[in-house]
């Protein structure tokens, strides 16, 4: 039976002095295996609607230092140094190449994944995302998200200490200058109609960096992933899945 309509296997791992909450579904499956790197102060349960219906290939996400079942790390941390944590997780879990998948926060650490892993990182899915964060705090409008309003969904997990050094990672981060590094990366970008947190002109600021990234414009506000996960789950698997030559007609 498919483990990725059930429960997902969870570990701990511990890396660089920080102990995290890892959730695998299907895992082993044959092909690249999927990271899901989530938004600010969400953890395993709520990306789980979602990564639950990635079907085909293993699909793992973990929790932030602080958020869920990851205790707060002791030092703040910045991106280069908790990407280097994500892909020492994915080394130990046998995953030399993976696809990369991020909304929100988690999408701008997608960004990082891939420019500083070159060769390890295979096709990039960024949902919500932007190019540059100008400010701490990237996230906290989703709270009012009109989608988030309507559904019930409840998303920060995080402890204060948690929020507070995930803020910190992304401050006054950019990729602008790095992200024409990934013409030679199949990259597929969501935004939401409707999102007022980041809005679909992020996306296109990241499109217009990379040849031959595809964006799309998508029903939904900034928590559409969640919320529309059936449509958006089919649309990851769709690109995922797509024969490498396909890509540039995409």
């Amino acid at each position: 039976m498919s483990r990725i309509s059930g429960r997902p296997a969870i570990s701990t791992e511990h890396v660089y002095g920080l102990s995290l909450r890892v959730a695998r579904w299907r895992e082993g499956a044959p092909g690249t295996p999927l990271l899901f790197l989530n938004g600010i102060g969400a953890d395993i349960a709520a990306a789980a609607p979602l990564l639950a219906q990635i079907d085909g290939r293993e699909v793992w996400t973990l929790d932030m230092p602080g958020v869920g079942g990851s205790p707060d790390a002791l030092l703040p941390y910045g991106a280069p140094t908790i990407a280097a944590v994500v892909m020492e997780i994915a080394d130990r879990l046998g995953h030399k190449v993976i696809d990369v998948a991020g909304f929100s926060w988690g999408g701008a650490l997608a960004q990082q994944v891939a420019i500083q892993f070159p060769g390890h990182v295979r096709r990039l899915v960024l949902m919500a995302t932007t190019p540059t964060v100008s400010a701490p705090g990237i996230g906290w409008a989703a709270l009012l998200d009109d989608d988030m309003l309507a559904s019930g969904l409840k998303l920060p997990t995080a402890t204060p200490l948690g929020l507070a050094y995930q803020s910190l990672a992304m401050a006054g981060w950019t990729s602008a200058a790095m992200l024409p590094q990934l013409k030679d990366t199949p990259v597929l970008i969501l935004m939401g109609e409707r999102d007022g947190v980041v809005p679909a002109c992020h996306g296109q600021a990241i499109a217009d960096l990379i040849d031959g990234a595809v964006l799309e414009v998508v029903p939904g506000s900034h928590l559409f992933p969640f919320t529309h996960a059936a449509a958006i789950s089919a649309r990851i698997s769709a690109f995922l899945d797509q024969p490498e030559r396909a890509q540039a007609a995409a």
